[in-house]
């Protein structure tokens, strides 16, 4: 199996009625795919704007800064795993991070069709230089 092709499988799965995905699940992934493709004002739509970002290397509050630092960075993330339960969604990714590949563990917070937070956690001795 191509494991570059597992989004538009699922996604056909999906349309044809084959595999449920919540809906704060669907939000979260089409959120990132609106990153990987830098549409960062697709990608702005889908985060509330009181949205709070928590990560190893910073706390960001508001969906414009958030966005204004992903323009910055431009990140590409293979998504490994995604998986709901109400409002949460957690993804496991792989995050190109200036040629360096971190896995990530990302936990989203959904409501309303918007992302209201989202908490990182990776070993960041790749990226310091540690």
């Amino acid at each position: 199996m191509n494991w570059f092709n597992i989004k538009s499988i699922i996604m056909e799965a999906v349309k044809s009625g084959k595999l449920k995905v919540s809906q704060e699940k669907e939000v979260v992934l089409d959120f990132l795919d609106a990153l990987n493709g830098e549409d960062f004002k697709t990608a702005r739509h889908y985060l509330s704007d009181d949205m709070i970002f928590d990560g190893v290397l910073g706390h960001r509050e508001g969906a414009d800064i958030y966005i204004e630092d992903m323009r910055k960075m431009r990140f590409k993330y293979k998504i490994l795993k995604a998986f709901s339960d109400g409002d949460d969604v957690c993804v496991l990714y792989d995050i190109d991070m200036s040629g360096e590949t971190i896995y990530t563990a990302g936990w989203y917070k959904v409501r309303d069709n918007k992302i209201k937070s989202l908490r990182v956690v990776f070993d960041p001795r790749p990226i310091v230089g540690q």
